[in-house]
């Protein structure tokens, strides 16, 4: 979460030329874009699991992250995945009341913030996977557990 909310502010730059941080996030998918004018919600997703030393789906589609890691209820930090009209939207939950999830991502009004989205679009939310025994011990090092 610490990594996701370090971009904040991170936005797309108006005309011809493209934000160089957005480009850094769509060269963790296989995509690969160029542009900061190709959705990046999920390339956003990638790059910040990349960071966080977690698996990526690699995929610039956000739907492919409804079958990333394992699925849990819906919790602070979790990977929320939303349905919506022109496209799916993936980001991380840092709330949630009866009616939205408030929803920590990129590509949201084309920059990094945090948005509510209706639990009326909710696909569902995920987790990775829990890291090997060995890559534990070494996360619990370098965080100096």
């Amino acid at each position: 979460m610490d990594i996701a909310n370090n971009e904040r502010g991170v936005k797309e730059v108006v005309g011809n030329t493209h934000n160089p941080r957005i480009i850094a996030y769509h060269a963790t998918t296989t995509l690969k874009a160029t542009t900061d004018e190709v959705p990046w919600c999920s390339s956003f997703l990638n790059w910040v699991m990349k960071e966080a030393k977690y698996p990526l789906t690699r995929s610039a589609a956000a739907v492919s992250w409804a079958t990333y890691g394992q699925p849990c209820e819906l919790q602070l930090g979790c990977i929320v995945v939303f349905r919506r009209r022109g496209g799916n939207h993936v980001g991380l939950c840092v709330g949630f009341t009866p009616t939205h999830i408030m929803v920590l991502g990129g590509n949201q009004a084309n920059e990094v913030n945090v948005r509510p989205y209706p639990r009326a679009d909710f696909i569902g939310a995920r987790l990775p996977k829990p890291l090997k025994s060995a890559d534990q011990q070494i996360l619990n090092t370098r965080l100096g557990n």
